[in-house]
């Protein structure tokens, strides 16, 4: 009863959590995510030799594969539709776990109202809610990790289970494998050093069955990251991280977590001690992942970001956990006070936000849902071929939609085409709102070639072909 009261109540906060959002649409990782599992379920091993595919994520890929058989389906002439509806359900269902976990940390480490407020907090930021509308794999990832933090706390040195959660987190994020080495040396148990080995050894041994390199994810990243000219280095961390988490968290929870991190480690330093060093092991990770050469990304600031949450909650309640007559009470209080006020102050800037999360996931729906109507139509699987997409934004989506391999397609920003069909947008506005992303190197979307003829389109896109009869 008590475990179908959980599902119904995370089922429920999934839902609102929807609501607040408004839409959903998953991203282009995660896209290649359902596109390589599909490919395992087939019998087919994942071909990573595509220009710019993600980095891929072991668990989630093997995942998609095994769902794959309930999910390939043809839904409105679509393969794989089904899938993104999946993936998008269950990455909400992954946001109000993530709320519940965090509520379940604040309430152990300070008390039960400091974790409400904490998971309000999360779940209200901006792109924490855009993390979930799009379906990221970074949240599964921070539900583990915190779940291992939360088994954790309440039976310290638990040994296999902190251990198996993180094992999993490490095939989703390589950060995890250095909460794994550290939780190794905090036990001092080599007993589980097996455990402990899983999520690096697990992901080599995947990369090597597939690429024949187990090295493959991290050179390809690496590669990926050079190319796009993303922001990476050590150097670069200090200026880049604190920009980057004021943009997940803003100004009055920085405020309650500085303070509040400083009061509690002060007046409450055995409750608020793991959650200080989940916090400097998760930067730490962070500023190894830089240092590699890999992307300097907001959202693998995640999970310090949830950790600051935290203590931003125990900023402004925190002073629950004294004792009714505890001096300490008062100041604390007051500092709770003026967090709470700043809190409220910024509040309507907040559901601003949110709205325009709301506004450009409709946007983006909208031109999503016009080629899906497109594809539909049949003219796209014509087998007039190649087919060509203004960048590679496209190529997941119409890999699964059109049960194609991505290598299938080819990019007009590669050269324009002399034949077969070439997808476009219908305007520079639907090029800025769906495929360009303004950390591309190449924001053009060139004018079609005159040889060139309209024969399908609507009002997000044109279909043209040349050379097809």
């Amino acid at each position: 009863m008590a475990r179908a009261r959980f599902a119904a109540g995370i089922g429920a906060l999934a839902a609102l959590l929807f609501l607040v959002a408004g839409h959903g649409l998953v991203n282009y990782d995660t896209l290649y995510t359902l596109v390589w599992g599909r490919d395992l379920a087939h019998g087919e091993l994942p071909d990573y030799d595509v220009v710019l595919a993600p980095t891929p994520h072991p668990l989630a890929t093997i995942l998609a594969g095994l769902a794959t058989p309930l999910t390939d389906v043809r839904v409105g002439g679509l393969a794989g539709e089904l899938a993104s509806t999946a993936a998008i359900a269950l990455a909400f269902v992954a946001l109000a776990l993530l709320g519940w976990v965090v509520f379940r940390l604040g309430a152990a480490w300070f008390h039960p109202a400091v974790g409400v407020l904490a998971a309000v907090l999360l779940l209200t930021r901006r792109p924490v809610l855009d993390f979930g509308a799009r379906a990221y794999v970074d949240l599964p990832y921070l539900v583990l990790v915190l779940t291992a933090a939360l088994v954790e706390t309440r039976g310290p040195k638990a040994g296999r289970p902190v251990l198996l959660l993180l094992g999993a987190a490490g095939l989703i994020r390589p950060e995890a494998w250095l909460f794994a080495a550290v939780y190794l040396l905090y036990t001092r148990d080599l007993r589980l050093l097996p455990y402990a080995a899983i999520g690096p050894l697990g992901w080599a041994l995947y990369d090597l069955a597939i690429t024949g390199d187990p090295l493959h994810s991290l050179t390809d990243t690496q590669d990926n990251a050079e190319a796009l000219e993303r922001v990476t280095g050590l150097s670069n961390v200090p200026g880049t991280v604190p920009r980057r988490l004021g943009e997940i968290l803003r100004e009055p929870v920085l405020l309650g977590a500085a303070g509040g991190g400083v009061l509690a480690l002060a007046w409450l330093r055995e409750r608020a001690a793991l959650g200080a060093a989940i916090g400097v092991l998760g930067m730490l990770a962070f500023c190894v992942l830089a240092a590699a050469g890999l992307p300097i990304l907001g959202r693998y600031l995640l999970l310090p970001a949830a950790i600051l949450t935290i203590f931003a909650a125990a900023g402004v309640l925190g002073w629950l956990a004294l004792g009714a007559d505890d001096p300490r009470r008062r100041p604390w209080q007051a500092f709770g006070a003026l967090v709470a006020v700043a809190l409220l102050a910024f509040a309507p800037a907040q559901v601003d936000r949110i709205s325009d999360l709301r506004r450009a996931l409709r946007i983006q729906e909208g031109i999503q849902d016009d080629l899906a109507r497109l594809v539909a139509d049949d003219a796209l699987g014509s087998g007039c071929l190649p087919v060509t997409v203004p960048n590679r934004r496209p190529v997941p989506l119409l890999a699964l939609w059109l049960d194609r391999p991505p290598q299938s397609f080819a990019t007009a920003q590669d050269g324009a085409p002399v034949r077969g069909l070439l997808l476009q947008p219908a305007s520079a506005r639907i090029a800025a709102d769906y495929i360009l992303d303004p950390r591309d190197r190449d924001r053009s979307v060139g004018a079609p070639p005159a040889s060139f003829r309209r024969v399908d389109g609507n009002a997000s896109w044109l279909l043209l072909t040349s050379g097809c009869g």
